[in-house]
């Protein structure tokens, strides 16, 4: 067996954020940065943002989430017979998630976005939608998915109506929103088996 896309993204994201560290003209170069994304030769950044974070801190924590679910999320892919699908998945994922901060900050000079928040979330919500009852530990509460997935939307939803930190709630949204989806759509039961889950709650 060779090495998981989970591990092979965690790398490559590892890699890339270390030299974004130690050269700002790197990190400018890949973050997400509406204004200065009117050529569409610069919409590269719409995924570029997600290989580069603020601090070691928030790499650490999106790199922690991504290896804890990714490899649950690829084997699910694999038994399903689409393995493909989980680097697809992430990697849209950052862009649909980057996209409504792109157009809504299209205008503001100073509005700029990165992380790979987007993608994780959208690999999170993957995993609830095949494993929904499975507990996830909010610090060191265990929480079934599914609980856990409602309060993280409604969550994301409410501060990034506030705006009052400089956290891209409006990014862990729409990833979420849409690694559920993404799911959703190629699942080859489309989602009969989720609802048969859901009907069947074990904690």
């Amino acid at each position: 067996m060779g090495i998981s896309a989970t591990i092979i993204i965690v790398v490559i994201t590892v890699i890339i954020s270390l030299a974004a560290f130690n050269n700002g003209e790197v990190l400018n170069k890949l973050m997400l940065w509406p204004r200065r994304m009117d050529n569409p030769s610069e919409y590269y950044r719409l995924i570029t943002s997600g290989f580069i974070h603020a601090d070691y801190i928030h790499l650490f924590f999106n790199m922690y989430a991504l290896y804890a679910f990714g490899r649950y999320v690829e084997e699910f892919y694999d038994e399903i017979g689409h393995p493909y699908l989980f680097p697809v998945m992430y990697l849209t994922g950052i862009v649909a998630s980057s996209l409504p901060s792109f157009a809504k900050h299209r205008n503001d000079s100073y509005y700029r976005a990165l992380g790979a928040s987007g993608g994780v979330s959208a690999v999170l919500f993957a995993f609830i939608y095949f494993a929904p009852w499975t507990k996830i530990y909010i610090i060191v509460f265990p929480v079934p998915g599914i609980i856990a997935a409602v309060g993280y939307l409604v969550y994301s939803a409410y501060m990034n109506k506030k705006g009052t930190d400089n956290v891209g709630h409006d990014a862990h949204f729409w990833g979420a929103v849409y690694g559920f989806l993404f799911t959703l759509l190629f699942d080859p039961t489309h989602g009969r088996i989720f609802f048969e889950q859901l009907m069947h709650p074990h904690f």
